[in-house]
């Protein structure tokens, strides 16, 4: 099998194509390194079945004959990080719908399947916990930016669900819940390797508001399984799936672990929305997902516990610093 990853260079992108490629796929990666690095591929860029091209999805031309090459598309570029979505609305908008709009587009042409990578932003500030796929979204106000990402993955969505409808395109959508693990980066709000980093520096590791919001962390190999498991899976095609693990945790005892974890001297702080952002930013204070319908699709369920992957993360980051002095 050939497959297409776009945002292939990015965090979970990387790790996908090394397990496609680890299987004994053909990948091609699209990536124009806007969050991606070259460093995430490197462990497997002279693979013999692999393939990069610097470029945008948006271009159509770079695109096309990608797509026409692939049997599989899965589609992860987009623009991702509370921080890059506050500093730079505009660029998160025109990259996740007008993208998604043209590689569906493309995709169609050619009756390629393909995955979309959505994201749990999409049921915003619902408190009906734990989400499931069908509950209703709550979005905040439009002049918050904060909610444009939310906005633009419910409308990749839409229209992936569309040319389902309408063209019988065989589409499956995954909304991700906090993925995290090597190669992420805290540069645009990550918090996990940001505290992560920290930690490991014994400086202070600062949490944004009040520290009681709390997230589910998958590991992103588990994650990876996840997603190739959904697009091998016919009863899968046109519907929605939860991929995220339930085990929930506050963003304050996150941080507690990850300075017992990392036998770190770190001290915490609480930092504003405000001072952190430069800008006011909602928050959802529960993000806990329902994984019963991708369980029943596919038997899926994560396998890493978020103790042993904080541990891989901070072995990971320990090892590039060594690498890097």
């Amino acid at each position: 099998m050939r497959a297409l990853v776009t945002g292939g260079a990015g965090f979970i992108g990387s790790h996908l194509t090394e397990r496609l490629l680890k299987d004994g796929n053909k990948v091609a990666v699209i990536d124009n390194l806007s969050t991606g690095s070259l460093e995430n591929i490197e462990s497997f860029k002279n693979h013999a079945g692999f393939e990069f091209v610097a470029g945008d999805v948006r271009n159509t031309e770079l695109i096309e004959p990608l797509v026409e090459q692939s049997d599989v598309i899965f589609h992860l570029a987009a623009a991702v990080g509370v921080r890059l979505i506050a500093e730079d609305p505009v660029h998160t908008i025109e990259t996740n719908i007008g993208g998604t709009e043209i590689v569906l587009n493309i995709a169609n042409k050619f009756g390629r399947k393909i995955l979309i990578a959505s994201s749990s932003e999409v049921y915003g500030k619902s408190e009906a916990v734990p989400f499931h796929e069908d509950d209703d979204i709550v979005l905040g106000s439009t002049c918050l930016s904060r909610w444009s990402y939310a906005c633009s993955k419910a409308v990749d969505e839409f229209l992936g669900l569309a040319f389902h409808q309408q063209y019988g395109l065989d589409v499956v959508i995954g909304r991700f819940f906090n993925t995290i693990g090597p190669r992420q980066t805290g540069q645009y709000g990550m918090v996990v390797p940001r505290f992560v980093q920290m930690a490991l520096k014994d400086q202070t590791l600062q949490i944004y508001g009040t520290g009681r919001q709390t997230r589910c962390f998958c590991y992103v190999a588990d994650l990876v399984d996840a997603i190739i498991s959904l697009m091998n899976c016919e009863r899968a095609t046109g519907q929605v799936y939860n991929i995220g693990t339930n085990e929930e945790i506050s963003i304050e005892e996150l941080a507690d672990k990850i300075i017992q974890i990392t036998g770190s001297k770190s001290k915490k702080e609480f930092v504003p929305y405000e001072v952190a952002y430069g800008r006011p930013i909602e928050d959802m204070m529960r993000r806990v997902p329902s994984v019963e319908r991708i369980s029943k699709t596919i038997g899926w369920e994560p396998k890493t516990s978020l103790d042993e992957t904080l541990r891989l993360i901070a072995e990971s980051l320990k090892q590039k610093h060594l690498s890097e002095s």
